[in-house]
C-alpha cells in the first residue's frame, strides 16, 4: 500500500566542470548554481516535497502453529497437524526507502494436543494425558520493517519494481486464555493480562512482497514468536 520512491539523477558535466574552477562562488538562492550540481530540479526538503506516500494500512490472516510446547500443533502424540486462525491489522510508516515501522495488533486461537478441541475426548484422555488444548490470545506489537530488496538496487534502475524481500523483527506484549479439554469436559487453566512482565513476547520474520498498482501490495510473510512463558 506504498508507493515505490524513484530517484532520477541528471547530472550536467559541463557546467560542472566551468563552475569548479571558481573558488569565491556563493550561493544566491537561485538554481542552478554550484551548489545544486547544476540541476534546476532543485526544491527544499520538506514533508510536501516527498515522492512517496509513507504511511499505510495493513491486514491479514493466517494460520498459527505452536512449535515447541508440552501441546504442540505439529504431529503432537496422535501424529496430526492442528490448525488454528490468525488475523492482524497494522498502521505502517516508512522512515526512509529502506526502513519502517510497524504497529501490529494480532488476534487468533492455537489448538495444541492430543486431538482438536471441537471433537469428542477419548474415554481415558486425563488418565494418559491425551488431553487437546485451545489458546486465544491478543497480541500489539512494534516491529520494524526492512525492504532488503530496495538495499541492494541502485537508484538508476528504473525497471518495474514489483516484487520486494522484506525482513521484520520486533516486540510486544501479550494476553492469552489457555483452555484444555478431557473426558471432563472444556475448562480454562490459564489467563495471562497484558501489558506485564511475563507477558512480552519477541518475534522475527520474512516477507515476499508483490506490488499491485501504485496503492495495494499483496505479500506472502513467515512469522516466528518467542513468548518465553510455559503456560502458552
Amino acid at each position: 500500500m506504498k508507493l515505490s520512491l524513484a530517484i532520477v539523477a541528471l547530472a550536467l558535466a559541463v557546467p560542472a566542470a566551468s563552475y569548479a574552477q571558481d573558488s569565491t562562488a556563493v550561493s544566491t538562492g537561485e538554481y542552478p548554481n554550484t551548489f545544486s550540481s547544476g540541476s534546476a530540479n532543485v526544491s527544499p526538503f520538506t514533508n510536501s516535497s516527498k515522492r512517496f506516500n509513507d504511511w499505510s494500512i495493513s491486514a491479514g490472516v493466517g494460520v498459527p502453529f505452536v512449535q515447541s510446547a508440552d501441546l504442540t500443533s505439529i504431529k503432537n502424540g496422535n501424529g496430526k497437524n492442528l490448525f488454528g486462525y490468525s488475523a492482524y491489522v497494522s498502521i505502517d510508516k516508512a522512515i526512509t526507502h529502506a526502513f519502517g515501522l510497524k504497529l501490529q495488533y494480532d488476534r487468533g486461537e492455537t489448538r495444541q494436543g492430543w486431538f482438536n478441541t471441537k471433537d469428542a475426548a477419548p474415554a481415558n484422555a486425563s488418565a494418559y494425558q491425551q488431553v487437546g488444548a485451545r489458546t486465544q490470545y491478543d497480541a500489539i506489537s512494534l516491529l520494524g520493517d526492512i525492504n532488503l530488496s530496495n538495499l541492494l538496487r541502485r537508484v538508476d534502475n528504473h525497471s518495474p519494481f514489483r516484487w520486494a524481500l522484506h525482513g521484520y523483527a520486533g516486540i510486544g506484549t501479550l494476553a492469552y486464555r489457555a483452555f484444555q479439554k478431557d473426558e471432563n469436559g472444556q475448562r480454562l487453566v490459564t489467563e495471562v493480562k497484558p501489558f506485564k512482565f511475563g507477558s512480552m513476547f519477541a518475534q522475527a520474520g520474512a516477507g515476499l512482497k508483490y506490488k499491485v498498482n501504485r496503492r495495494i501490495d499483496i505479500e506472502g510473510r513467515v512469522m516466528y514468536a518467542i513468548t518465553g512463558d510455559d503456560e502458552f
